[in-house]
């Protein structure tokens, strides 16, 4: 990024390579919509390019850009929001990809009716994923899917380390409430 604040144009082609993967999947666990993924994706570096010469490294580079994708994606969803109410079941898009297939599958089972069953509980934890506030399912996904610690998700916020853990508390709570029926003891 310093290069390319600096003038040199061919560090910004390289800076899209090693990121917009990363973007890309977050931005899909954000919102759960491929549709809006390509757009929001460009829209991240276009931002990136256009603020370039501004650029202050106060923090790591990810974290500018994590925080760049965040507010990208809460403007989403509250356009979302207020466009629509989404159906439950209906996480399909035209594609017919879901969201809960970003939720890593960590049980392996070689029973066919317990694979079915962690389908089914991962679309159940998408779902309730989705289902909490902004700040809380960006914190979950940040701290839990892309393995940022309290103080990363704490910068990409723009709160406090003990506000993430708070937040992630709430959520932790709220998961818990919404996932207690699917979940045998």
């Amino acid at each position: 990024m310093l290069r390319f604040r600096d003038g040199q144009e061919e560090a910004f082609t390289e800076l899209v390579e090693r990121n917009s993967g990363k973007v890309h999947g977050l931005i899909y666990r954000f919102l759960g919509s491929p549709a809006q993924v390509e757009d929001l994706t460009q829209e991240v570096f276009l931002r990136i390019h256009r603020t370039a010469a501004r650029y202050q490294p106060k923090a790591k580079f990810s974290t500018w850009l994590y925080r760049i994708v965040a507010n990208l994606c809460f403007n989403a969803m509250r356009r979302r929001r207020k466009g629509y109410a989404r159906q439950m079941a209906g996480l399909d898009d035209e594609d017919g990809e879901t969201f809960f297939r970003s939720i890593p599958d960590s049980r392996q089972g070689s029973n066919p009716r317990e694979g079915l069953d962690n389908t089914e509980l991962r679309r159940h934890v998408a779902v309730a994923i989705d289902m909490l506030p902004e700040n809380q399912k960006i914190a979950i996904i940040l701290n839990k899917y892309e393995n940022k610690s309290y103080e990363d998700v704490a910068q990409v916020l723009g709160v406090s380390a003990m506000a993430v853990k708070s937040l992630l508390s709430r959520a932790r709570r709220n998961l818990r409430r919404t996932l207690e029926p699917y979940v045998r003891p």
